[in-house]
């Protein structure tokens, strides 16, 4: 039996299950890469149904779930950066339970055609640099560590990242 894959817009009236889905898997997968805290900071920062509900209404900034089997297990944001030709992959999350199925190489490779569609050659993103299970996916999906990055983000946290970068082949 195969699972029913569709990826999907999120729409207004996912928002809260979304909020949820992210809460869910943020504290089952970050603690022992950044404090908890820092994960309820970020929570709070990026899941506050307010701030989805508003980038929902950008043109530069979308967000899709992917639904197996009628159910919400993962999802992805993504924008155009400033840079002529680059698309970000802000967000891209997938339930534990779903995890090396293929699921997250789906979500890359729909975002890869979306940003095709939009004329850019490249995908970028920020991956924490202790985070080694995201590190390997995204290296197994053909990304590649371009830089580090460490900055601020309020709260008197900071995110230690690896910038990776994907060309996007016509």
């Amino acid at each position: 039996m195969t699972d029913a894959v569709l990826i999907r817009p999120l729409r207004n009236e996912d928002v809260s299950a979304l909020a949820s889905l992210a809460r869910d898997i943020w504290r089952a997968h970050y603690p022992g890469i950044i404090s908890v805290a820092q994960i309820e900071y970020m929570l709070a920062e990026r899941y506050d149904e307010v701030v989805i509900h508003e980038e929902l209404t950008r043109r530069d900034l979308w967000w899709d779930v992917l639904m197996l089997d009628g159910a919400m297990k993962g999802y992805t944001s993504y924008f155009l950066t400033d840079i002529a030709g680059e698309m970000k992959i802000d967000k891209l999350y997938l339930h534990p339970g779903v995890h090396r199925r293929g699921y997250g190489g789906k979500l890359i490779d729909h975002v890869a055609a979306f940003a095709r569609k939009r004329d850019c050659q490249r995908l970028t993103l920020a991956v924490n640099r202790h985070n080694k299970t995201a590190i390997a996916a995204y290296l197994k999906h053909g990304f590649q560590i371009a830089e580090t990055s460490v900055r601020t983000i309020g709260g008197g946290f900071l995110m230690d990242d690896y910038i990776m970068t994907k060309a996007v082949n016509r």
